[in-house]
């Protein structure tokens, strides 16, 4: 079976990969905790969030952001003395923000999904892929759009970038290559 390259060999990659990577996602729990992740991210591998991921559940009670939104300073020195996160002071007090913000969004369109995706027309995007595979997209006019509208929104920490990251990784962007078995699922 053949799976994007960016997986190497790593197992808790292929599975992300495999699993979860891609697939059109409308739950809004999972959204935020993907924007979480992808804030966490910033100027860090991917490989390292994901082996991070359940102590960050942990130490951000299960990515809510209802009860995120309520954070103090405490609880972001509790976070900064967390077992295995990653200690970014900004990056925390952006995923608290973004989860005031989230809220915000969630009560104007009925979910925080719904106002995603009516960016795509509901629908998931597929782009060509250059045949070089070093050649890769990390942003596009879709994710300048949604980023800057975030950003009008009050969301930090969420470029066109990370934002691009995140519509890959949420399904609104099939950025699969046509030899992974992903591709056509």
């Amino acid at each position: 079976m053949r799976r994007c390259s960016w997986t190497g060999d790593d197992p808790l990659l292929i599975e992300y990969h495999d699993k979860e990577w891609g697939v059109p996602l409308y739950d809004d729990q999972k959204q935020f905790e993907f924007l979480c992740m992808e804030v966490m991210q910033c100027g860090l591998s991917w490989l390292t969030v994901l082996r991070k991921r359940e102590n960050l559940r942990s130490a951000f009670e299960n990515f809510d952001p209802s009860k995120i939104a309520l954070y103090t300073d405490e609880q972001v020195e509790a976070i900064m003395n967390h077992e295995n996160v990653i200690r970014s002071p900004r990056k925390i007090r952006a995923i608290i923000k973004n989860a005031k913000a989230f809220l915000l969004v969630q009560e104007e369109f009925g979910s925080f999904s719904s106002y995603l995706w009516a960016f795509t027309d509901f629908k998931t995007m597929i782009y060509p892929h250059h045949a070089d595979e070093s050649m890769v997209v990390a942003r596009n006019e879709l994710s300048d759009t949604v980023s800057a509208d975030l950003k009008k929104r009050g969301f930090s920490f969420l470029g066109s970038i990370t934002v691009y990251a995140h519509l890959q990784a949420a399904g609104l962007i099939n950025d699969h290559y046509e030899y992974c078995f992903r591709y056509h699922s």
